[in-house]
């Protein structure tokens, strides 16, 4: 069997305990790995990886952390800089954690996609392309959530969530040998906020279950045929990717979710890439 992949670690938000999970299945299968894509939350888990935090320390930064201090909730900051919270405080922590490693610094060669909504289409940073940027601030433009975060403007870019790409953006041959890609992607079950019709103030309600369906609407986007063999869907049920009042037990199910799922799938994926396809 294989024992070099390119993990990609695709969408997720605040369900991003469950990439940690994944990257603990492939070190149990030890399966070795030179380059890593991130994409949205899994930008925030493979950035951390790459600055050399321990993966243990990881995990337990993810259960402790209080998402809710990165949200915001101000129309006024939605019409002055395109969207509900600055996202400042996120990448401000994200680089605190990141000691403010730029992709120079990285030993792995660390790959975050983001979007260009200004008619540039997904935008690749990493050692190559953006050597001397902050990794910190390549996860912020990765996680723009639309409406959320605001959007964020880099040389002629305007960048917003990187899980707004086309399949052909991710599947690429990132390590210019063939080397096998799989791409890991959280989808999410559509929930009802029974509560809506309660609310004394709907519109803060509406925006944010817009915000959700459209993020859980793109986690549950078809897979092309092509594209299968090196998907790995992780079923996240019910919780959502804008969930940021997620308990710790909430977390440690998406861990456990996020392992038994690469564990069990990693193998069978990888003896489609070796010509086997006996595997379903």
């Amino acid at each position: 069997m294989t024992k070099v992949i390119v993990p990609i670690f695709s969408g997720g938000g605040t369900k991003l305990s469950a990439h940690i999970g994944i990257l603990d299945a492939i070190h149990k299968l030890d399966i070795k790995f030179n380059h890593i894509v991130g994409v949205s939350g899994g930008s925030i888990i493979s950035s951390l990886y790459c600055a050399g935090m321990p993966l243990e320390d990881i995990k337990t930064l993810a259960i402790e952390t209080d998402f809710n201090q990165f949200r915001g909730f101000s129309l006024m900051t939605l019409l002055l800089q395109g969207g509900l919270s600055s996202g400042d405080a996120f990448e401000n922590w994200m680089d605190e954690k990141l000691q403010g490693k730029r992709f120079s610094d990285l030993p792995k060669d660390l790959h975050i996609l983001a979007t260009d909504v200004n008619g540039g289409g997904p935008i690749t940073f990493n050692k190559k392309n953006s050597p001397s940027l902050k990794v910190s601030k390549a996860v912020r433009f990765s996680m723009s959530i639309p409406i959320f975060f605001s959007f964020k403007s880099y040389k002629d870019h305007i960048l917003v969530d990187g899980a707004i790409l086309s399949e052909d953006a991710i599947f690429n041959d990132w390590a210019g040998d063939g080397t096998p890609i799989i791409c890991f992607r959280l989808k999410s079950e559509q929930v009802v906020d029974k509560e809506f019709k309660k609310s004394w103030l709907p519109i803060v309600q509406y925006v944010m279950i817009l915000i959700r369906t459209f993020m859980t609407a793109m986690s549950r986007e078809y897979v092309h045929d092509q594209y299968w063999k090196s998907t790995i869907i992780v079923n996240t049920g019910k919780l959502s990717p804008v969930d940021f009042h997620m308990s710790t037990q909430d977390k440690e199910a998406l861990y456990e979710i996020g392992f038994r799922t690469a564990l069990e799938f990693i193998p069978k994926r990888l003896s489609k890439h070796c010509g086997n396809n006996t595997d379903k």
